[in-house]
């Protein structure tokens, strides 16, 4: 119980760019993770080093962390540029790096953390123990992990563990999916998914019977594990990642503050800490049904269920609002109380199930006037995937992280020596000369110069307490005082981020065994340094890489603890319906391409091939 008491909880927020990043911090991030200018699994989000910097100053005053994302596979010409980059990255101050190709454990690194990204296929706890053992920090679970399998790989290893709780969902094992490579080009492993699993597909059976016709049946609902904060806590996760690195500022401004209010109430009872520094202020309410989602879930974590994707749709339908109950000709009334605001936007399913929006006009008493009534009649359910008055108050909210400091006034008619002390114990001082003549009213100056420290509206910082003792008590102008408190605060403000303290690590090669004698181009090898790591660790047989150029034709392109058969209810192992139809499945895209569907009862994994 000790050891469970000493751990710091992380919250570790996305960042498309250094206003994203800002705000994160801002709302209470413990940490941040953002994709360099080259070689991060999101290349629309890349930053120049110039705005990385920035942001890790930010980001240390308040103790908090910068991780960076150099987590794709590397060729053999870029591997050089990217050790170059994370020495560039480490001379600025990022606290750890991310990353997917082993190639780069093989070169010479300099001594920052590396956190083995969610890519490298992090499911067993021999691979996690195999990570820990060659030096990593991290590991980044994958997000299909039952709750139980999380607790095994903590039971044994004692590396970080990190683990996604809010965000949208791949329908592959993360580094497992070659299909967007197949069709066109754009490999994940390289930061270019295409995202065809967001595309419409068919069902059929080897007759070619169609059992479902034309829906987007690899489209996952997004990720919400809020609820069960305390339970993955205990099951021995450190870091609750939200995913995000392509969405707004809108996002993170309700997304982490929600998660920051359920941290903090699990770590209260808990008994536990967090991992940074200050105290984030807001004035809204967070909702992340207000925000892009396509109905939520919480996936595999307490095992299969039917409830984890959106067939109809992947686009965001945002918060269920109710049924229509009657229509007039420009107008509906809905049989729930609600909050529509002229400018919202709705949505809904028509009658073949394609998601239909139109914006709101008016709203006056029960009756809702839509921009266009096509498509809507009674007993229709409405969605809002759009409230306007819920954005409008987050671009103009109020947020701020503040850090409480408390303050020590002492001296005579002379000077004034000043201390100021932060919530993590560091401590500035200062001395500044007085004259005047004696206070004639001495309350009144003591509370004058009380009042005049503690207005710290224009800093990071919050009076979380004054102490004011003087031999002799002079007049001191309101401006002196100000000017006292602003120099003070500034020096500590400075000191805070002289007294970070960046964590090191250095890797240091050795031979543990990988689990396994054999890789296919599933391992993702696409260097030689990335070979000579494997070999090095007992790999007999390496296969390189699909983006490698391998012809694609008949290969496994995704491998998914997802199962449409299942979903479907044509699963015989689950005793399911559906015998009229013959195996082997196939899906069928828009274009008329087939892909085979072999599932794996034993390991109860689907996969697709080519």
């Amino acid at each position: 119980m000790a050891e469970l008491r000493s751990r710091t909880i992380e919250l570790l927020a996305p960042a498309k760019d250094i206003a994203c990043g800002i705000r994160a911090i801002d709302c209470g991030a413990d940490a941040v993770y953002i994709g360099a200018e080259q070689f991060g699994a999101r290349k629309a989000a890349g930053n120049s080093l110039e705005d990385i910097s920035r942001l890790i100053e930010y980001a240390h005053h308040y103790f908090a962390k910068v991780y960076v994302t150099v987590n794709t596979i590397l060729t053999d010409d870029e591997l050089p540029e990217a050790v170059s980059l994370i020495h560039r990255l480490y001379e600025i101050g990022a606290d750890a790096i991310m990353v997917q190709d082993m190639g780069l454990l093989e070169a010479d690194l300099p001594p920052v953390p590396l956190l083995a990204s969610t890519q490298t296929n992090n499911t067993t706890p021999q691979k996690i123990k195999f990570l820990e053992d060659v030096g990593f920090r991290r590991a980044v679970l994958a997000r299909e992990l039952f709750i139980e399998e999380i607790r095994d790989i903590r039971e044994q290893t004692s590396i970080e563990l990190e683990c996604f709780v809010h965000g949208s969902l791949c329908v592959s094992y993360s580094g497992q999916c070659y299909l967007s490579y197949a069709i066109g080009g754009r490999s994940g492993n390289r930061g270019e998914c295409a995202q065809p699993c967001r595309k419409l597909y068919s069902l059929v059976d080897s007759e070619e019977k169609t059992i479902i016709d034309k829906r987007y049946l690899l489209s996952l609902r997004d990720l919400n594990l809020s609820e069960y904060i305390e339970e993955l806590i205990d099951a021995g996760v450190s870091s609750f990642k939200i995913e995000g690195r392509l969405r707004d500022e809108a996002y993170v401004a309700n997304i982490v503050p929600y998660y920051r209010n359920k941290l903090d109430e699990a770590l209260a009872r808990k008994q536990l800490r967090k991992a940074s520094s200050g105290r984030a202020t807001i004035d809204f309410t967070p909702d992340p049904l207000k925000t892009f989602n396509r109905g939520y879930c919480d996936y595999f974590l307490h095992g299969r269920t039917d409830t984890i994707v959106s067939p109809h749709t992947p686009k965001s339908t945002g918060e269920p609002l109710g049924t229509v109950t009657c229509t007039g000709r420009d107008y509906f009334v809905l049989d729930a109380t609600h909050d529509i605001h002229n400018g919202d936007g709705i949505c809904f399913f028509d009658a073949e199930h394609h998601l239909q929006g139109t914006n709101i006009n008016c709203v006056d008493g029960g009756r809702v006037y839509p921009s266009s009534m096509k498509s809507i009649r009674t007993g229709l359910f409405i969605y809002r995937n759009y409230d306007h008055e819920f954005v409008k108050h987050i671009q103009k909210a109020d947020i701020i992280r503040t850090i409480d400091v408390v303050f020590t006034v002492r001296g005579d008619d002379k000077k004034l020596l000043v201390r100021a002390r932060d919530e993590d114990g560091i401590e500035v001082s200062g001395e500044y000369p007085v004259s005047g003549d004696t206070a004639k009213n001495r309350d009144m100056m003591l509370d004058t110069i009380r009042k005049q420290f503690s207005r710290l509206g224009d800093t990071k910082f919050r009076c979380a307490g004054i102490s004011v003792d003087l031999e002799i008590v002079v007049f001191i102008p309101v401006k002196d005082i100000n000017q006292m408190r602003r120099d003070i605060t500034d020096k500590l403000w400075r000191q805070r981020l002289n007294s970070y303290v960046r964590q090191e690590s250095v890797i240091h090669r050795n031979n543990v065994p990988y689990p396994e004698k054999s890789l296919g181009y599933e391992a993702n090898v696409l260097n030689m340094k990335a070979s000579a790591f494997y070999k090095r660790h007992g790999v007999e047989d390496i296969r390189p890489a699909m983006e490698s150029g391998i012809d694609s034709a008949g290969k496994k392109v995704m491998t998914t603890r997802y199962c449409i058969l299942h979903q479907y209810g044509i699963c015989r192992k689950a005793g399911k319906t559906g015998t009229e139809y013959k195996p082997p499945f196939y899906l069928v895209d828009e274009t008329g391409k087939k892909y085979k569907i072999n599932c794996d009862c034993k390991k109860c994994v689907m996969e697709l091939y080519f």
